[in-house]
């Protein structure tokens, strides 16, 4: 009677862990569906958990140095909105006139840099090009004048659009608020989620919860630290160097670097072209801008990354731009956001879950562990050399 009992035993759990997957699954499910039906609202919100999780580690260090949690958090705010203002007043006005002179003058920019490529061009290339050149010019101005037309057309949009002004107005008042109240509870909040976690599986999912943290740490804090460093960098050096635009290359440039060499071959194809067209043919300020890239390039690999990010990260390039697509598509300009913490926590279950795999009986199946030594049998010189005989 023993052994069916114990059957018995065993479907109930089996049937428990099966209601535990589906009810885990339904709520997964049900989590994605709200977002979805909530997108249109989301930004603010979004942006203000990104802006409490990602100003919580000062919060904590001002704590330590004794200024109290809500102190600490209205200074925090303060000094971020202070430099946000400051932004807007200063940056981003030299910055949409810097776009927009860009887009006027980008099929100039391309004819000109047609003429010096065909100028410096081998014979053979140059036959070639003469057949197509007509050809190329024409699909050259064709795709500016579509390019610059499209840009200009997007910041309208954004700039002009009902709902756009009024989820810039819900961003800059309900964020501030909404990162607020967030970052003086934070800690609360953590320790209440921790106590709502199923009791069986706690030490498992706080494990899991903490990889995701340093992954996204390692991203948003580091990446994110880096990107703004590399944006001042080359804003800076091209702006010094004389370059036209060289404010909105570097600043470009500096924001894709969180993809590794795309930033710096956007920016430099940019930068390169338009140092032709601009400075042809002074070669030393051609060469300038070249070391500028090279130069960041250096203190991006060897000094920043290193420091900041480190190996942290866990994030595959590829993964990372597949996921921003994917959610930047579903959900919009909220899904930008939330494609890093969703990568991460997407790659860190995806590691747990192929450790449980190899560990498993449908990965081992019936047979030894390989690294297991095979016993000897018991009349054989080995079997009597470890028994001492």
């Amino acid at each position: 009677m023993g052994a069916p009992h114990g059957l018995g035993r065993g479907r109930n759990v089996e049937m428990t862990l099966q209601r535990q997957m589906m009810f885990w699954l339904g709520a997964l499910a049900a989590t994605i569906l709200v977002l979805w039906l909530l997108s249109p609202i989301l930004l603010p919100f979004i942006a203000g958990l990104a802006l409490a999780y990602f100003l919580d580690p000062v919060a904590d260090r001002l704590e330590r140095l004794g200024l109290p949690r809500l102190a600490a958090t209205l200074v925090i705010l303060l000094v971020s909105l202070l430099a946000v203002v400051l932004a807007a007043l200063i940056i981003v006005p030299v910055l949409s006139d810097q776009i927009g002179k860009f887009a006027g003058d980008l099929p100039e920019i391309l004819r000109n840099l047609a003429l010096r490529i065909n100028e410096l061009a081998p014979a053979w290339l140059k036959e070639m090009l003469a057949k197509s050149e007509t050809n190329i010019q024409g699909s050259l101005t064709d795709f500016a004048s579509k390019a610059a037309g499209w840009i200009l057309t997007l910041l309208s949009s954004l700039l002009t659009g009902g709902m756009a002004l009024v989820n810039i107005v819900s961003l800059m008042v309900v964020t501030p608020i909404v990162a607020f109240y967030l970052l003086v509870d934070w800690d609360h909040i953590v320790a209440k989620v921790d106590g709502w976690l199923p009791r069986d599986h706690a030490p498992a999912i706080r494990q899991l919860f903490a990889e995701i943290d340093r992954a996204m740490a390692g991203f948003i804090r580091g990446q994110g630290t880096l990107c703004l460093a590399m944006a001042c960098f080359y804003a800076t050096g091209l702006s010094l160097a004389g370059l036209k635009f060289g404010l909105a290359i570097g600043i470009v440039t500096g924001l894709v670097s969180f993809i590794p060499y795309a930033g710096a071959a956007i920016g430099g194809l940019l930068a390169i072209g338009v140092a032709l067209f601009q400075f042809w043919p002074d070669f030393l300020s051609i060469a300038l801008v070249v070391l500028i890239f090279a130069a960041g390039q250096f203190i991006e690999g060897n000094i920043l990354s290193p420091k900041l990010v480190g190996r942290s990260v866990g994030l595959h390039p590829v993964w990372l731009m597949f996921a921003l697509f994917a959610f930047g598509y579903i959900f919009g300009f909220v899904g930008l956001l939330l494609a890093v913490p969703m990568a991460a926590a997407a790659g860190v279950l995806s590691r747990f879950a192929l450790r449980q795999y190899l560990g498993s009986k449908l990965y081992l199946g019936t047979r030894a562990p390989i690294d297991a030594p095979t016993p000897l049998p018991s009349d054989t010189p080995g079997h009597r050399r470890r028994r001492g005989r």
